[in-house]
């Protein structure tokens, strides 16, 4: 009985070695991929605040248009339809 407990053990022991190995090198490559996940998501929303950003600039202007009753508003409107190499 002894001599089958130690053979279990002395089996064990290289085995558990082998394994430990395997398991860090997993964790290793899933820290990587987590890493990468997060720097692509991190990119992917400062794009999305930048668009939003353009987006509520955008949608000022048109409410200042839409909502300015004043006698600038044609003024703006030919401003804008003016090419920018006029106005240099």
């Amino acid at each position: 009985m002894h001599d089958y407990i130690w053979g279990a053990v002395w089996v064990l022991i290289p085995l558990t070695a082998i394994l430990s190995g395997v398991v860090k090198r997993w964790l290793t490559f899933k820290e990587r991929q987590l890493d990468t996940t997060a720097k692509v998501a991190g990119e992917q929303a400062a794009q999305y605040a930048a668009k939003i950003e353009r987006l509520e600039a955008h949608v000022a202007v048109l409410n200042r248009i839409v909502t300015d009753r004043g006698t600038y508003l044609a003024a703006e409107i030919d401003d804008l339809r003016t090419p920018a190499s006029k106005l240099n």
